[in-house]
């Protein structure tokens, strides 16, 4: 089964970007670029928008996206139903969010991972399982809250 990735980046991604798509496709991976192209300013929520959607309609599996920080392409995507993004920079992160949870979408920092090496943390946290087991119900009430319009946080304790 080939996985469906979408991703995005703003102004301050869009160097990496273009480098993951590449590594990506050729690695088979099934990719839908959704911008920027370009390193004019741009607002990170727009891009963030476009793929979060996706994974919350099931067009896409996994979601790649990147701005300065990773943190507010994390915010963005995270207000999407069904999605779980996480900003991750280092392989202890990226392979703990996908086995212990199940994070569909990767955040990463665009002006922060320098030198290391992206093309190995994303092929690593495309390929990485979730783990189950005790993790399932933890993701479970997760998934929960998508489903109420204010959460209760005194529930489940």
């Amino acid at each position: 089964m080939t996985i469906k990735v979408g991703l995005a980046s703003d102004h301050r991604g869009v160097h990496i970007k273009a480098r993951l798509l590449q590594t990506l496709q050729r690695e088979g991976f099934e990719v839908c670029d959704e911008g920027t192209d370009s390193t004019d300013p741009v607002d990170y929520p727009d891009f963030a928008i476009r793929v979060a959607e996706q994974i919350r309609d099931g067009r896409l599996d996994r979601g790649i996206l990147i701005c300065g920080t990773g943190i507010g392409m994390a915010i963005v995507a995270n207000k999407f139903h069904g999605v779980r993004a996480a900003s991750c920079y280092d392989e202890v992160i990226v392979e703990m969010s996908r086995r212990h949870n199940d994070v569909n979408v990767l955040c990463l920092p665009g002006d922060l991972i320098g030198e290391r090496p992206v093309d190995e943390l994303v092929l690593m946290w495309l390929r990485t399982d979730f783990e189950c087991g005790r993790h399932a119900q933890r993701v479970d009430k997760i998934t929960a809250i998508d489903s109420i319009d204010t959460p209760d946080i005194n529930r489940g304790v």
